[in-house]
């Protein structure tokens, strides 16, 4: 398989603060398509991956390739208008607006200053808003106040505003974090919605969740990657079950 297949391919990679090297060495390919779960201990280095992929932390060496094009050296604002979406731990959402208005202001076309000062809600962009609020399960609630939205939904709305700009990588940390169970089913089926025509990326550490969701599962140990395939194969490795499964 040539590296043009991939979505993502990171070779190499490494980044030290203060001569720790909290990523070595680190080689990832993820397909187009993929769901990829990156499970691990604390410390192991997931959050800081995705820093170095979204171009929040920049890489002492190393390659990431984004769709066969290297993206070492661009900034973050760059790498989202290539189509790299990120998700933080903490939704980021407009409390004060209604759930249409913030999937609405998340449209591209809304980028600069004179893209706001002339936006229209076009009739295309009012079609994009109600085929992603019917994607994140809240096709009912386009009127409601973002702040009086459950924590959940919240979560959702937050996933809605990423895929208004139509990423084909996006990258999740701990999406399930403080969900209801019923929150967490419907979560694992919006992802699997989701990943039809992109790549997702998701650390996780609920080990139900990524054997619901995972077409292969990550497992990171200090900086470098332990072990890598189908869920069922990753639980059964003595090197995984040594680090991280069996505390």
């Amino acid at each position: 398989m040539s590296n043009t297949d991939f979505a993502l391919a990171v070779e190499d990679l490494t980044v030290s603060f203060d001569g720790f090297k909290a990523i070595d060495a680190l080689n990832l390919y993820i397909d187009k398509n993929e769901l990829r779960v990156i499970i691990g201990p604390n410390g192991a280095g997931k959050t800081t991956l995705l820093d170095l992929i979204c171009g929040k932390t920049r890489a002492s060496g190393g390659s990431i390739k984004f769709k066969n094009e290297e993206i070492l050296q661009i900034p973050e604002h760059m790498r989202v208008r290539l189509g790299i979406g990120r998700k933080f731990q903490t939704p980021s959402i407009y409390e004060n607006l209604s759930v249409f208005k913030n999937l609405e202001v998340s449209y591209p076309a809304g980028r600069s200053v004179w893209g706001a000062l002339a936006f229209k809600c076009t009739d295309d962009i009012r079609s994009r808003v109600e085929a992603v609020a019917a994607d994140i399960g809240l096709a009912d609630r386009l009127e409601t106040e973002a702040g009086l939205l459950s924590h959940g939904q919240k979560q959702w709305l937050e996933i809605g505003m990423l895929l208004m700009q139509d990423p084909e990588l996006l990258m999740l940390d701990e999406p399930i974090a403080g969900m209801s169970s019923r929150e967490r089913d419907l979560t694992a089926e919006l992802l699997q919605r989701i990943c039809k025509n992109r790549a997702v990326i998701v650390i996780e550490h609920d080990m139900e969740f990524v054997k619901k969701i995972a077409h292969k599962v990550t497992v990171m140990h200090q900086g470098k990657i332990l072990a890598e395939g189908p869920m069922d194969k990753v639980q059964a490795d003595p090197k995984v079950i040594e680090v991280y499964l069996g505390h």
